[in-house]
């Protein structure tokens, strides 16, 4: 259980975002950002659009599913 209540926008928008080296080659970019116990996502072509913030744990078990193909 996440014990912190999740970003605010201001939070997210002064976060240090990064995209990943593996989607820049195909143009689909989804780009990353800690916050706390938070992981911030975002579509890198719309750094101003939705963000969808999810738990620290939550994005480490997606993205070990990713990894080894469950997902």
């Amino acid at each position: 259980m996440i014990p912190q209540t999740p970003p605010t926008a201001a939070q997210l928008a002064a976060a240090p975002w990064r995209t990943s080296s593996y989607s820049a080659a195909n143009n689909e970019c989804v780009e990353v950002a800690p916050v706390g116990v938070w992981v911030g996502l975002r579509d890198s072509k719309q750094p101003h659009g939705d963000v969808v913030a999810v738990g620290s744990e939550a994005f480490a078990a997606m993205v070990d599913a990713l990894r080894n193909g469950t997902l």
